[in-house]
């Protein structure tokens, strides 16, 4: 039998979805795997199937987990690159909605500023990892990304070419470090680019550009990643159904 582990003053069920959030984010079950039914789960915290429904239905709505008519529940896995597109409209001549090709420029382990630490829930000066990485389309730069991990949890991308990977980060972080991002939170501006990212997106100085703002975190809330994504103001495009 197990144990629920969080604070006694909440309800059972808050402290059971608690207990499953953290064993999904320590890897007991994997994205794309079903978890026990609901009776399993019962049986093993000695929990009423009402109390486990609760729990449950929780991390369905936080898009934790997903119900599968007749086959169960599942853990969720989400597709970020299709939030790129809701921002940014990259297209061929011919109309064709392109991926940008993923380069990455450098990686470093730094301490951290001020900002990063605030962000990653991280001391001031903790140890991380500063990744610059390019998104180009037709070898011109579309998008300028500054990527910061926390170091102990990615020491591995350090000591690793990632050239030999895929384009995409999340499954080289689920693959190499076993570190899972489960969603994120994003926040849209604009700024004037300074010098250095102008360099890098090849426009003039204080030309304006559009920020995305990341904050990914893991199944148990805890941040894994904070990054800035600037993208030219010419591909921005915003769009929302509303009913």
């Amino acid at each position: 039998m197990n144990r629920l582990s969080s604070d006694v003053r909440l309800p059972l069920y808050q402290r059971l979805r608690d207990q499953l959030a953290e064993q999904i984010a320590n890897n007991r079950w994997r994205p794309g795997e079903a978890i026990p039914t609901e009776a399993a789960l019962s049986s093993e915290y000695c929990l009423s199937t009402g109390t486990v429904r609760k729990a449950i239905d929780m991390l369905v709505n936080e898009n934790i987990l997903e119900r599968q008519q007749g086959r169960g529940t599942f853990i969720r896995r989400p597709q970020f690159q299709s939030s790129l597109f809701r921002f940014f409209r990259f297209q061929s001549v011919s109309g064709e909605r392109q991926v940008p090709e993923s380069r990455i420029l450098s990686i470093e382990p730094v301490t951290a500023p001020s900002a990063v630490s605030q962000a990653l829930g991280l001391p001031l000066d903790a140890p991380v990892i500063r990744m610059i990485r390019l998104r180009l389309l037709d070898a011109q730069p579309v998008l300028a990304e500054e990527i910061w991990l926390p170091q102990v949890q990615f020491q591995t991308l350090l000591d690793t070419d990632l050239s030999r990977h895929g384009p995409l980060l999340y499954p080289i972080y689920e693959e190499l470090c076993g570190q899972v991002v489960a969603y994120a939170e994003e926040t849209l501006t604009a700024e004037s680019i300074n010098e250095v990212h102008a360099r890098l997106l090849q426009v003039p100085v204080n030309s304006a550009v559009v920020v995305i703002e990341r904050l990914a975190r893991n199944y148990a809330g805890e941040p894994l990643e904070w990054r800035r994504s600037r993208g030219h103001a010419s591909h921005f495009r915003y769009s929302v159904d509303i009913r």
